[in-house]
């Protein structure tokens, strides 16, 4: 039996709300915060998130607001759900409310890299916050808000410096349909479902691209994405065998492939020959593969970490590089061992 905790998750998107209704089918005290206003009261009346989340009918018990000092207010745990280019903001607003704790527990859900600094999701908050560090945590793994919230069996990983902590958010979220691992590398953990982002667009642009690249193009290039990811991120401190998990394999197979995937959807429509700044502004939700595409090179530039096919993206996508030629270009490498060392 879960221990009943008094939870707040910061932001109403579709993972927002996923997560606040599995928090609330735990019997937790749940509160969501929707910046707007409007959104927030439409879905505290409709018991609905009809703009983020159609047809998934909420529970009662959970209470949304636009309110942040109300969602601020004596919590055991924040869960961070906000784009990850406004993590920094809402950390600051959080923290300016009066009473703000610096004991509460901080999970963050956030996928990305802050461009400018490179910082991972939960630097950017230790930076911001009072928290110790080993109080900030990252909740991550191949979960599509549109199958959780429907209760599909999904397994996931939450990371961070303190078992205690880990095996406290891992209590309050696991459900018979929601498996929830711990992991001591939130280096790499974090690394690994933000980097996937990328891989994801190029995986969407093979398939927009209409030329009959079949199973075997998507094999390799989800397996050689898996080896760029792995290499920065064990130059950067993680450990490599991190990769093999939930947070590697797992959220970059899911990723590439599903139907549900925001940054394989950017990739196809840009493969189909639209351009980023169209298909960007035609979605409703956030591809943060586009942010990261930009922070993954900078970083492996810092590094000195080749990263062919996330630097192909990155030409793509700003460069105007012709995807079909980016393709050529990394099949026409010079040949290598496949595990050099």
């Amino acid at each position: 039996m879960s221990t009943l905790r008094k939870i707040s998750v910061i932001g109403g998107g579709s993972w927002g709300t996923t997560l606040a209704k599995v928090l609330c089918e735990n019997g937790h005290d749940v509160t969501m915060w929707e910046f707007d206003s409007a959104q927030a009261q439409r879905v505290q009346t409709e018991r609905v998130n009809k703009r983020f989340l159609p047809g998934v009918n909420l529970p009662d018990s959970l209470r949304v607001t636009s309110d942040l000092s109300e969602a601020v207010a004596e919590r055991d745990i924040f869960v961070i759900v906000v784009p990850s280019h406004t993590v920094r903001a809402v950390a600051r607003q959080m923290v300016a409310v009066p009473g703000f704790s610096d004991s509460t527990l901080i999970v963050n859900a956030a996928k990305g890299l802050e461009e400018g600094s490179l910082l991972r999701m939960s630097e950017v908050l230790t930076s911001e916050l009072p928290q110790e560090s080993d109080r900030v945590l990252s909740l991550m793994g191949p979960s599509h808000a549109e199958e959780v919230s429907r209760q599909v069996p999904t397994s996931v990983v939450v990371a961070g410096t303190s078992d205690t902590h880990c095996q406290t958010v891992q209590d309050a979220f696991a459900r018979p349909y929601f498996r929830v691992y711990t992991n001591s590398d939130l280096v790499g953990v974090e690394l690994g479902v933000a980097l996937k982002n990328s891989i994801a667009i190029a995986a969407g642009i093979v398939d927009g691209l209409g030329l009959g690249y079949g199973d075997n193009t998507k094999a390799a290039l989800i397996t050689r994405g898996l080896a760029e990811i792995t290499r920065l991120g064990v130059a950067m401190g993680a450990s490599k065998d991190t990769f093999s998990g939930l947070a590697g394999v797992g959220d970059l197979v899911v990723t590439c492939l599903s139907q549900h995937s925001r940054n394989r959807h950017v990739g196809e429509a840009i493969g189909k020959g639209q351009t980023l700044e169209r298909v960007l502004s035609e979605m409703v939700m956030v591809a943060e593969g586009v942010r990261t595409t930009r922070a993954a090179v900078e970083l492996g530039a810092r590094h000195t970490v080749e990263l062919p096919i996330i630097e192909m993206v990155h030409a793509v996508l700003f460069e105007d590089k012709n995807p079909r030629e980016a393709i050529d270009q990394l099949m026409t490498r010079p040949l290598r061992e496949e595990m050099p060392g």
